[in-house]
């Protein structure tokens, strides 16, 4: 078996072949489809998640917590084969928390952050005992109530609005004003009211960016919010025992992108793991990813429906798109739309020697899997492969768009 060379990124090459097939966990694609049932379907390749949770084991220095972040994806299948994988879960919804619970994650190892939490979840969560990432002074009265009328213990650490940005974050969800989170000014009186209340006070959170692919940028944001949470504890009712820094590590997704120097990045999280021990020594230090943990074991494949000319443009029409998928479309987040990359995945030898358009079956242009991509020829029947798919896929998509059916999930 051979690493695939079929694109000029990266995302293609953690893949392998054989008999011209493209291989997830060592099964041929055309038998994974087979074992789906139907077109289209996510994949989802347990050898490459271990692989990835196995480097950042190797590269961390000890003391640092690796948490998933849940919201990648959700999918209960993954989540109870991440679990036993990581330190923690991190859940964003009442309903991600029921999957958490069902993986058998042990509830003092689950946060819950968000910041529009709904009474009946912030009960739910009392009842379950998870750490509550309050976002709102509103969160922290309320929380207070239900505590004292049910009897059961908030466990709460506060989630940090930073007074910086994070260069270089696809998002960025700290800094200036942000729905997410409590104004790092703001901090320490929302603090002393926790005290008053009798709250257990456990920690902090801060979540700067996301898909970082800047090493530098990384650094200089776990330093800053490591010296941020340090400066915050003095005004604590209790000293910090977490401190959530967040993740934002990236994957590369277009031409030109290169994956994330991940050594560096660990090796400068040694000096704060060292600072914290020195200076919050009953603190551990929590690292939050989703998207690198999941996204590049994933894939997107659909089946082709038609082959089309038109104005001499050839379209490949598949039975997936958008309402699947729409991060491959351009429309969750991409200001400029650019292809995901993709492949004709059962021809994965083949030469990429045609320009075509790869859309969906919805009536609508936004249907867009591949805009003139270079692929190799295809046509009813054979399987097109969208990479990068293992976050922010399924459950970021609008399923419901025109009533098609729903895909698959397989954890192969």
């Amino acid at each position: 078996m051979n690493a695939i060379h079929a694109a000029p990124y990266a995302p293609a090459n953690a893949f392998s072949r054989a008999d011209g097939e493209l291989l997830i966990n060592g099964q041929k694609v055309s038998r994974v489809a087979a074992m789906a049932g139907y077109t289209p379907f996510y994949a989802y390749d347990r050898s490459l998640i271990d692989a990835r949770v196995g480097l950042l084991r190797r590269l961390l220095p000890a003391g640092v917590q690796l948490h998933y972040a849940m919201k990648a994806n959700p999918m209960p299948a993954l989540v109870s084969f991440m679990a036993p994988r990581v330190d923690g879960l991190d859940v964003a919804s009442g309903g991600e928390l029921r999957i958490a619970l069902d993986a058998g994650m042990a509830p003092s190892r689950i946060s819950f952050a968000g910041p529009g939490k709904t009474a009946e979840e912030l009960r739910q969560a009392l009842a379950a005992g998870v750490l509550l990432n309050v976002e709102s002074s509103r969160e922290v009265e309320l929380l207070a109530s239900l505590s004292e009328e049910s009897g059961w213990p908030a466990r709460v650490a506060v989630r940090i609005n930073p007074d910086f940005e994070i260069r270089s974050s696809g998002m960025r969800m700290g800094g200036g004003a942000k729905p997410f989170g409590v104004d790092a000014e703001a901090v320490p009186q929302l603090l002393r009211r926790i005290g008053s209340l009798g709250l257990a006070f456990e920690g902090f959170h801060i979540y700067a960016g996301s898909q970082n692919l800047n090493a530098d940028a990384l650094i200089d944001m776990q330093r800053r919010s490591f010296e941020l949470m340090l400066r915050l504890a003095s005004d604590a009712p209790s000293p910090p025992r977490t401190l959530n820094i967040g993740g934002g590590f990236g994957i590369p997704y277009f031409p030109g992108e290169q994956p994330l120097e991940l050594e560096p990045v660990c090796a400068a999280l040694a000096s704060v793991v060292a600072d914290a021990r020195m200076t919050l020594p009953g603190a551990d230090l929590v690292l939050e990813l989703g998207r690198y943990l999941v996204g590049e074991a994933g894939l997107y494949i659909c089946r082709v429906l038609d082959r089309k000319v038109s104005r001499g443009q050839i379209f490949i029409v598949v039975d997936g798109g958008m309402h699947h998928h729409l991060a491959a479309s351009g429309n969750f987040g991409q200001v400029i739309r650019r292809n995901f990359p993709v492949a004709v995945a059962n021809r994965i030898d083949g030469v990429a020697n045609e320009k075509v358009n790869v859309v969906g079956p919805l009536c609508t242009p936004l249907d867009v899997l591949g805009d003139k991509v270079d692929l190799a020829e295809a046509g009813p029947g054979d399987l097109i492969a969208v990479f990068q798919s293992g976050a922010y896929g399924y459950s970021a998509s609008p399923t419901a768009f025109l009533a098609h059916p729903e895909p698959a999930e397989l954890l192969v």
